[in-house]
C-alpha cells in the first residue's frame, strides 16, 4: 500500500492548489482525480466561459465598428471555431496543471476516490481498484449543476452550463432560468451571438446578491440590448418537446408559457459529497455541505474539506485559499483562516460586475451609518476615450471612522479593477486614504478615487 503524508482528493482550483501548497511544505503528496486536472472551473467553468465571452466582445466591436471609424461590411461568424478556440485554451490549462504536478513531486492517480477508513482512500479505474494510505487527507471534490423537480437536466432541450458551452449553432431562442453569474453571463453572450434571450429571476432583480444600483444598471444595460428580463417569476416546471421547450411560469397567482429552443437551467451549484465514503469515517455534513472549521477541518480532525463541498460561496478563488490555509494546517505549518467578510464576486458579462463587502443595505441592517460615494463613468475621460461608459463605481463606507465597508463596481474592466479595493478593505483603509491616493491618468480605475472624494463631499469631474 502506497504511503502519503497528504492525499487530496480531487484536482480543481482547490484542490491542486492545496497538493503544491503541500509539496512545497517538504509533504509526500497524492492527489486524485477521475477526470482531467483543473475541475470544473478549468475544464467547464471559469476559464473556457472567459475565452467565450471574449469572442463575444470582439463581435460586439465589430458589430458596432463604425462608431471607431473602422467600416465592416461584411463579416461572418464561425460559431463552431468560436467553441474551438474555448477547449483548446481549457486543453492548454488542464495540460499545464499537470506539468505543475510533475514539477513539485505529486503522484497524479487517475481514478475515483472513496474513503475507506480516516486515513485510507480506495481509487478505482475501471476494474482496476488500489487503496493508498494518508496521514491526512483533504477533500476537494467540487461541484455540479442544480437542478430541481420538473427541471432537470436532457442535455438536448433542457442544458446546464456545460451544454451552453459546447453547442453545435446558435439557438434562435434560449429561456434562461437564473440570473446570477452563469444565467447573466450566458444572456449576454447568446444575445451578442444573435439569439433571442429571454432571462428568469424569481428574485425581484436580477444578480440579486449585488447591490441594488448595480442590478438596477445591469438590468437597463441588458433590455437596451434586447434581452428580456423577467423578475418574481417562479418556474413550475420545463417540457421538453421535439424542437422546442415549454417553459411554465408563475407570478402572484398567474401562469404564463415561454416558448423556446433551449431551456438553460443556471440556479446554482451543489457540492459533490455523495459516493466518496463521508458517513462511513463520520464526516459531518449539513444541508449538503461538509461542516468544517475555520481551517477547514472537518468532524474527523486528520481530514479537511474545501471548496463546493464546503457550502457557499461556491468560487474557485475561495477554493484555492481554503486549499492553502488547509494544506498548511495539515503540514503544521502557521496559516491564516479565510477572511469570508472579504471575497470578491466576479461577473463577466458585458458590462462586467464586481463587488466586495457589505452593500448598502446589508450595511444599514448591520446598523451602520454610511456613507455613499458613486462616479458614473460617463464622466470618465478613458471611458469615453474606449467608448465603454456604462456604469459606475459606489463605495460604501461607515460614516464614523471612514472605514471602506463595501465596493460595487459596474463597467467594462469591473474584475479587473476590484483587486484594489480588496486590498484597501484587508487593510481597513478609509476614504481619505482612498480619495488621495494618486491613480494615473486618464484610468478607468480613476474612479474609484473619485468616489471616494464624492463620499468626503470633494468630488470633482461629476
Amino acid at each position: 500500500m502506497a504511503k502519503f503524508d497528504i492525499a487530496v482528493l480531487g484536482g480543481g482550483p482547490g484542490g491542486y492548489v492545496a497538493a503544491i501548497r503541500a509539496a512545497q511544505l517538504r509533504k509526500k503528496v497524492a492527489i486524485i482525480d477521475k477526470d482531467r486536472l483543473g475541475g470544473i472551473c478549468l475544464n467547464w467553468g471559469c476559464i473556457p466561459t472567459k475565452a467565450l465571452l471574449k469572442n463575444a466582445e470582439i463581435f460586439h466591436y465589430i458589430k458596432n465598428a463604425d462608431q471607431y471609424g473602422i467600416n465592416i461590411p461584411k463579416y461572418t461568424v464561425d460559431f463552431g471555431a468560436t467553441i474551438t478556440r474555448s477547449r483548446k485554451v481549457a486543453d492548454q490549462l488542464s495540460k499545464g496543471i499537470a506539468f505543475l504536478m510533475k514539477k513539485n513531486n505529486i503522484t497524479h492517480l487517475e481514478g475515483k476516490g472513496k474513503l475507506t477508513s480516516a486515513t485510507t482512500i480506495e481509487v478505482t479505474k475501471g476494474k482496476k481498484k488500489e487503496t493508498i494510505k494518508a496521514d491526512k487527507i483533504i477533500l476537494a471534490t467540487g461541484g455540479r449543476p442544480r437542478s430541481f423537480p420538473g427541471m432537470e437536466f436532457d442535455g438536448e432541450r433542457i442544458i446546464s452550463y456545460k451544454e451552453a458551452m459546447i453547442l453545435k449553432e446558435i439557438p434562435k431562442k434560449m429561456v434562461i432560468i437564473g440570473s446570477g453569474a452563469i444565467g447573466v453571463e450566458f444572456a449576454y453572450f447568446y444575445n451578442e451571438y444573435g439569439t433571442e434571450i429571454h432571462l428568469i429571476e424569481m428574485m425581484p432583480r436580477i444578480v440579486p446578491v449585488e447591490d441594488e444600483a448595480v442590478s438596477k444598471e445591469l438590468a437597463n444595460n441588458f433590455k437596451k440590448s434586447g434581452i428580456k428580463i423577467y423578475t418574481d417569476e417562479k418556474v413550475s416546471k420545463i417540457s421538453a418537446l421535439k424542437s422546442t421547450v415549454k417553459v411554465h411560469l408563475e407570478r402572484k397567482g398567474k401562469k404564463e408559457t415561454l416558448e423556446g429552443n433551449i431551456a438553460l437551467v443556471a440556479v446554482g451549484v451543489t457540492g459533490n459529497i455523495e459516493n466518496i465514503g463521508l458517513a462511513g469515517v463520520g464526516v459531518a455534513t449539513d444541508k449538503g455541505a461538509i461542516t468544517i472549521n475555520e481551517f477547514n477541518q472537518t468532524s474527523v480532525s486528520n481530514i479537511y474539506a474545501i471548496g463546493d463541498v464546503t457550502g457557499p460561496p461556491w468560487l474557485a478563488h475561495v477554493a484555492s485559499a481554503q486549499g492553502h490555509v488547509a494544506a498548511e494546517h495539515a503540514a503544521g505549518h502557521n496559516t491564516t483562516p479565510v477572511d469570508y467578510s472579504n471575497i470578491p464576486g466576479c461577473t463577466y458579462c458585458q458590462p462586467q460586475v464586481a463587488s466586495i463587502g457589505l452593500t448598502e443595505s446589508a450595511a444599514k441592517e448591520k446598523g451602520y451609518d454610511v456613507k455613499i460615494g458613486k462616479f458614473d463613468f460617463k464622466s470618465s475621460g478613458k471611458a469615453m476615450a474606449t467608448g465603454d461608459t456604462a456604469g459606475f463605481v459606489k463605495l460604501v463606507f461607515d460614516s464614523k471612522y471612514g472605514e471602506l465597508l463595501g465596493a460595487h463596481i459596474i463597467c467594462s474592466e469591473a474584475t479587473e479593477m476590484i483587486a484594489e479595493l480588496g486590498i484597501a478593505k484587508a487593510l481597513e483603509s478609509t476614504w481619505h486614504e482612498l480619495a488621495t491616493t494618486i491613480h494615473a491618468h486618464p484610468t478607468l480605475t480613476e474612479a474609484v478615487m473619485e468616489a471616494a472624494l464624492d463620499a468626503m463631499g470633494q468630488g470633482v469631474h461629476q
